[in-house]
């Protein structure tokens, strides 16, 4: 009897001190990293803060304060019993190393609903080592480096005022989501970084990306198979390769793109401006109802393209011409100036 009262009083006191260390860690819902014993390296405090908000039944914040600070990779998973935000005020830099991540990408959100990603900080991949290293501008077998940020399953969320920086990978891969929102986003890369897409958006609908700065060495946005309802309103695009639809028919079984509307863009000092692009020879798809308007080019090599024998690495086979079906496509109110030569 007495062995039984001891273990009850041990096991009470354990749980008393975890509500306490919680309770310690959150205040008024916001579960702020630095109370997690995060530092220089904000790994596990992010993982724990992350857990602890995601099983709070009210609306929750995880806060990362101003500051500089070392993530390691780190999955953030859904599904959370009440709308969660995390909100980054500091600078987050991943590891240079690209051997150091395990999977492709560093920062992963999976199957949240009622996701807000906030604040004045930035997502730094460090990725001018990884581009000089990387085959990928002439390899289509090279092996693929990490992304920045991934957004997969996610519904209902809102993305603001957050900045994503030099990328190994593309800035933001969007799988799978619904009802997604990027708004006074920024993305910032040099021009010669390697496959540093802005956002990239595949099988997802109802996604908006607006009043947004995006400048890469590739595409500023692009659009894979299975999206629908993509709404790009009052982008800023440059350096890079401009907005592009696809590359499409690459891999069999692909989803039909539909419902493309992109306006009131400012495209400056790219490859290109608005494309289509789309494999020769390769897998069938569809591509339709896209809608470009009321945008201004400046200095852009390249001011609308519909490419249908998309060839990157020049190791295609111009058999039989694509087999994506492209339809109900217009082109509105597109003025400015190009260049004729060189690169962007």
């Amino acid at each position: 009897m007495g062995l039984k009262v001891v273990s009850l009083v041990i096991i009470s006191f354990s749980l008393l001190l975890l509500l306490a260390s919680t309770a310690k860690a959150q205040s008024n819902g916001v579960f702020d990293v630095t109370k997690y014993g995060g530092k220089e390296d904000i790994t596990e405090a992010l993982n724990n803060a992350w857990k602890d908000a995601c099983a709070s039944t009210n609306p929750s914040k995880v806060l990362i304060p101003s500051g500089t600070y070392s993530l390691r990779q780190v999955t953030l998973v859904g599904p959370c019993k009440a709308a969660i935000e995390l909100q980054v005020d500091g600078i987050l830099k991943a590891p240079v190393n690209p051997d150091q991540f395990s999977g492709g990408s560093w920062v992963d959100f999976r199957h949240v609903d009622q996701l807000t990603l906030s604040g004045s900080g930035t997502f730094d991949g460090q990725g001018n080592v990884a581009w000089s290293k990387s085959t990928c501008n002439k390899d289509k077998n090279c092996e693929g480096l990490p992304m920045n940020i991934r957004f997969d399953f996610i519904t209902n969320g809102l993305v603001r005022d957050i900045t994503t920086r030099d990328s190994k990978n593309f800035h933001v891969n969007v799988l799978g989501c619904k009802n997604l929102t990027f708004q006074h986003f920024t993305v910032t890369a040099p021009r010669e970084s390697i496959n540093t897409d802005g956002i990239h958006i595949g099988q997802s609908t109802g996604i908006y990306i607006i009043g947004s700065n995006i400048g890469t060495g590739d595409d500023c946005i692009s659009v894979g198979d299975g999206t629908e309802e993509l709404h790009v309103t009052g982008v800023t695009c440059g350096p890079g390769h401009g907005i592009s639809v696809g590359s499409l028919g690459r891999y069999p079984n692909e989803k039909p793109v539909s419902g493309i509307f992109v306006k009131n863009c400012t495209i400056s000092n790219t490859a290109n401006g608005v494309r289509i692009k789309s494999w020769p020879d390769l897998y069938g798809g569809a591509a339709s109802n896209m809608h470009f308007e009321d945008i201004v080019m400046n200095n852009v090599q390249n001011p609308v393209v519909v490419d249908q024998e998309y060839c990157p690495w020049n190791q295609c086979s111009l058999k039989s011409p694509s087999k994506v079906k492209i339809s109900d496509v217009s082109f509105k109110n597109i003025k400015g100036n190009f260049r004729n030569s060189g690169c962007c």
